[in-house]
């Protein structure tokens, strides 16, 4: 009999962890429709006020969402508004947008999750500081987040220091210029920073971040390149050389540079050749103009 019931209570157990593991994709699944119709919402709206009041409840239902067992492992791959990367070693993973405003300026939303292997919820709100930030190039924290629409994570463990990782990220700036963002991310215990003085090569002493802004109507290549292994970008000059720092009117120049991992450090590298054409992340290209040969200035 002892050994009938103990049978009887595994059935059971199993059962019911069945049923628990499916119930709980089964509501990731619920909140992510919600969340679709509420990004919807957003897009529709007729004022910065209400898309802003409206990204809050986004806000609220995502949290409600990540609340549920084993969020982390679920995709929300249908949320197009939401950019969802995770870190190679699984550690975390980011989830960032943002909300374009009347004015063509954006705002900046995320969030970091951190992977409690099915305990209690980890979250690290980021909060967008990127107008009142006095210097973009300090370091910060969550809280004094340089937003970004990060869509690629690079892990570093290489070197003498803490691992960090490289976040390459799109940030849409104004009606006139695009900027993109390597930025840098590191944890130590229950804390995080963006930023940090890892790049190495001509005029990147003083770095914590490498911001790339060019005319809005052009495209810029920022990304991994497995063949190179290496951080490939575009390399932005003056559509005219007598123009300097007016970066709607800057785009690439067709060539191309990169950052190398060495000892832990992200080491430039210039005028790289490729092998492969490099896809863009941005809407739109033009070429810049072919008779301009601009002054390489990184």
């Amino acid at each position: 009999m002892k050994l009938i019931r103990f049978y009887i209570l595994l059935i059971f157990g199993t059962l019911s962890f069945s049923l628990k593991a499916q119930q709980a994709p089964n509501q990731l699944n619920v909140f992510q429709d919600t969340l679709i119709k509420i990004s919807t919402r957003i897009v529709a709206a007729q004022s910065d006020a209400q898309k802003l009041a409206v990204n809050g409840n986004f806000v609220k239902t995502l949290v409600e969402a990540l609340k549920a067992p084993n969020s982390f492992s679920y995709p929300f791959d249908s949320l197009k508004n939401i950019s969802v990367i995770k870190s190679s070693d699984q550690a975390f993973r980011i989830l960032s947008w943002y909300v374009l405003l009347e004015n063509g300026t954006y705002r900046y939303y995320g969030t970091i999750q951190m992977n409690t292997k099915n305990g209690p919820l980890k979250l690290y709100p980021l909060i967008d500081q990127t107008e009142n930030l006095s210097d973009p190039n300090i370091v910060t924290n969550n809280q004094k987040w340089f937003g970004a629409r990060y869509y690629e994570i690079v892990s570093v463990t290489s070197g003498n220091r803490l691992p960090y990782y490289v976040l390459l990220g799109w940030k849409g700036n104004t009606q006139f210029t695009t900027k993109k963002v390597i930025d840098i991310l590191s944890f130590d215990k229950d804390n995080l920073t963006f930023g940090a003085p890892v790049f190495d090569g001509k005029e990147l002493k003083e770095k914590n971040r490498i911001i790339f802004e060019y005319a809005k109507s052009n495209a810029m290549t920022l990304k991994t390149d497995m063949k190179a292994g290496m951080i490939v970008f575009d390399h932005l000059a003056s559509f005219d050389s007598e123009i300097k720092g007016k970066f709607e009117y800057y785009g690439s120049d067709g060539t191309f540079d990169g950052f190398k991992i060495i000892g832990g450090k992200l080491k430039l590298q210039e005028d790289i050749t490729l092998n492969n054409d490099p896809n863009s992340s941005d809407e739109l290209y033009a070429d810049p103009k072919k008779n301009v040969k601009p002054i390489r200035k990184f």
